[in-house]
């Protein structure tokens, strides 16, 4: 299974690239932006992305607002929402 993987937090990326490999997933790529991940989602066609909430540029919700726009490129879409940050709204958003 390809996986697209977007967080800033380099150990934390890395630790879920090490993680995923343990586990035999194969990563299409790892992104810590959100412009990387709108990059890597539309070249890459991933079977799974596993997104945190918040990336730069602006850390406030460009890794949601890129899932977003690439379940309506891609409907059905598996995406895995990581964040530090308790937010109802942003499952809502993807469901």
């Amino acid at each position: 299974m390809r996986v697209v993987l977007a967080e800033d937090l380099f150990l934390l990326r890395d630790g879920l690239v090490r993680m995923l490999e343990a586990f035999d997933f194969e990563i299409a790529a790892a992104v810590e932006s959100g412009p990387e991940l709108t990059k890597a989602l539309a070249e890459l066609r991933p079977d799974v992305a596993v997104v945190d909430v918040r990336l730069p540029p602006s850390h406030t919700d460009e890794g949601l607002q890129c899932a977003l726009a690439a379940r309506r490129a891609r409907p059905g879409l598996p995406v895995l929402v990581l964040s530090q940050h308790v937010e109802q709204l942003y499952a809502r958003e993807l469901l």
